[in-house]
């Protein structure tokens, strides 16, 4: 494994683990994890691609939210280390990360072979954090870190209640949320800040695989549906028996769904 180092629009430096060999794919993580969280799916992949992942920097030990911190700068530090890749390159995101990816494309659509984009929560009719977001904000910040964590969880991302009870009474789950809430509270706020809709999605004719788990919550599911009537080659590949975390509890089926978006975008 390798380290790849780009820099990005505003001067600020951007890394990325960098595996196997083959045709580029440039993969982007979700709200709140690290390019870690894919090494099941890596494993998978290798044999047949370079697999790049962008550690994005609000998410980095130790990270602080920049002032002018937006999807436009996500968008700018993914085409800095697509920059260092061999063209096209397959570009998949994975929940927050996957509008980010998707915000990459519509801003400069030329590098990409397709897009793989999983769950990505589009406020495509309405807000994603909107008045839950801020109540969340308001109890982390009175130093209530779980109840911050439960309305995430509950009113924002639309997990089911047992999962919601499960994770806001699990000790590392709840310090695991406190280490990374600032950072997801502003990545939240940027895709919000995108505005609902759709209609800017339509000139984007990139071969893109919508990814959706069977189980993830109806909003995801949803925003997916909108999405992909606005893009015009776009189709919707549904995981059995998945939800919102196929790369943690299904790596290698998400992997699969992969190199059949890489097979599609190649034709």
């Amino acid at each position: 494994m390798a380290e790849l180092l780009a820099v990005s629009e505003d001067g600020t430096p951007v890394t990325a683990l960098d595996d196997g060999r083959g045709p580029a794919l440039l993969l982007v993580h979700g709200g709140g994890g690290s390019p870690a969280n894919w090494d099941g799916v890596v494993r998978s992949l290798v044999g047949d691609f370079r697999v790049v992942r962008i550690a994005r920097r609000i998410y980095l030990p130790g990270a602080r939210v920049p002032p002018a911190y937006s999807m436009a700068v996500e968008a700018a530090d993914i085409l800095a280390i697509a920059g260092l890749l061999d063209r096209p390159v397959l570009l998949a995101g994975y929940s927050s990360g996957a509008v980010a990816a998707l915000e990459a494309a519509v801003r400069a659509p030329g590098p990409w072979a397709g897009l793989f984009l999983y769950d990505p929560p589009v406020p495509t009719r309405s807000p994603v954090g909107a008045e839950a977001a801020r109540r969340a904000r308001e109890a982390f910040a009175a130093g209530d870190p779980r109840e911050a964590m439960r309305i995430h969880l509950r009113d924002i991302a639309g997990e089911s209640a047992e999962l919601v009870d499960t994770l806001t009474t699990h000790p590392k789950a709840v310090a695991a949320f406190t280490a990374k809430a600032v950072a997801g509270f502003a990545d939240i706020a940027a895709i919000d800040a995108l505005g609902v809709g759709v209609d800017r999605f339509q000139r984007l004719d990139v071969p893109t695989t919508l990814v959706q788990g069977e189980t993830s919550p109806a909003h995801l599911r949803e925003r997916l549906g909108d999405l992909a009537s606005a893009l015009p080659n776009a189709r919707i590949v549904t995981l059995t028996g998945q939800g919102h975390a196929a790369h943690l509890t299904a790596p290698g089926a998400l992997a699969q769904a992969i190199r059949e978006a890489a097979g599609r975008a190649s034709r």
